[in-house]
């Protein structure tokens, strides 16, 4: 009980720091805040366990030159950690990879100082990458930082999309095909290079919608930009949208499914502590909702419930003070139903 309560009151004082955008007094308020990490937190993707859903985990970054990746429970307590990487940035997941002759869940995210992807099996946050799979090799730009998979449908590959730090203004992102390596370990091959970018500032938060087969990125200070997710369709890009009403920086991108192709894409306004909600059929503006989370830069939603605290599903977000919040969705819904 005593842990619980400094956690929560770390998060407030981080909350209340000279020169951060205040916490509002309506903001909504996390069903839990996770225990904190080493150094800072980044971002999360949520494991959902098919055999007994209230033993899924929150796997999350701690972004720093000795980082690590973390499990947590649904209460918020670290049960799992896989250290000794450097700089972890942004983490997505992926079911039902094929690695020798098995189907396994995988946890994939970007590894900064080395120019690489790291592969981990799930739940063990075992690496099964022979020690990365490099990415943008031979470009001037590398330092990797967003992440999303890409499931196809028509045959169940699995794609990673990367982003990085600094790149050119068109083909941005960088697509790799993951697949046996024919020893056990996952390799990565390019199969498209894509994307705008502004040059404005930065682009971190990547996020797929699988069922209809878009990918989402936020161009900071710009917008959100949305391609097909599929390296055989087009490269064109579909839509620029956000561009009004963010404080500063476009960040986490989540995706909240209704029906198979309605329902809300959540954006972080990082410096505002508020989650822009759009519609998810046509990316139309549909309202503001402040939230206790300061500073968010990564967030992840599910709809799939998970037990009594959680019953239409939860949002994760990244928050300052090293930690987590989760959200139920319900209480998330009944803001946008205002």
């Amino acid at each position: 009980m005593l842990r619980s309560y400094i956690i929560i009151v770390t998060a407030f004082l981080c909350a209340c720091e000279p020169g951060r955008a205040p916490v509002r007094a309506d903001a909504l308020k996390p069903a839990v805040v996770t225990e904190a990490v080493a150094h800072d937190t980044d971002d999360p993707a949520i494991w959902i366990n098919a055999a007994d859903t209230l033993k899924s985990l929150i796997i999350g970054t701690d972004k720093d030159s000795d980082g690590a990746l973390y499990a947590f429970d649904l209460d918020g307590r670290i049960v799992r950690k896989a250290g000794d990487l450097r700089r972890p940035n942004n983490v997505d997941i992926a079911y039902g990879l094929l690695i020798g002759g098995r189907r396994i869940d995988v946890a994939v995210l970007t590894e900064r100082e080395t120019n690489k992807l790291r592969v981990f099996k799930l739940p063990e946050l075992t690496p099964i990458d022979n020690g990365g799979i490099p990415v943008f090799e031979g470009a001037e730009e590398r330092a990797p930082m967003g992440i999303a998979l890409y499931t196809r449908p028509a045959d169940s590959t699995i794609f990673a999309i990367a982003g990085r730090k600094s790149g050119p203004a068109d083909q941005y992102l960088w697509q790799y095909r993951l697949e046996d390596d024919g020893h056990g370990a996952v390799k990565g091959s390019l199969v498209r290079k894509f994307g705008q970018y502004s040059g404005k500032k930065e682009i971190e938060a990547i996020a797929v919608d699988n069922k209809p087969g878009y990918v989402y990125y936020s161009d900071e200070t710009v917008g959100i930009r949305k391609y097909f997710a599929d390296p055989d369709s087009s490269s064109a890009q579909l839509a620029l949208f956000g561009t009004t009403g963010f404080a500063s920086d476009h960040e986490g991108i989540s995706i909240y499914p209704l029906t198979d192709s309605t329902g809300y894409i959540l954006v972080s306004n990082q410096q505002a502590n508020t989650f822009m909600v759009f519609r998810r059929d046509n990316q139309a503006f549909v309202t503001e909702v402040p939230v206790s989370t300061v500073e968010s830069d990564g967030s992840e939603v599910t709809a799939v419930p998970l037990g009594p605290r959680f019953p239409k599903g939860m949002l994760v977000a990244m928050s300052n003070g090293k930690v987590f919040h989760y959200y139920s969705w319900e209480d998330f819904e009944g803001r946008i139903k205002k």
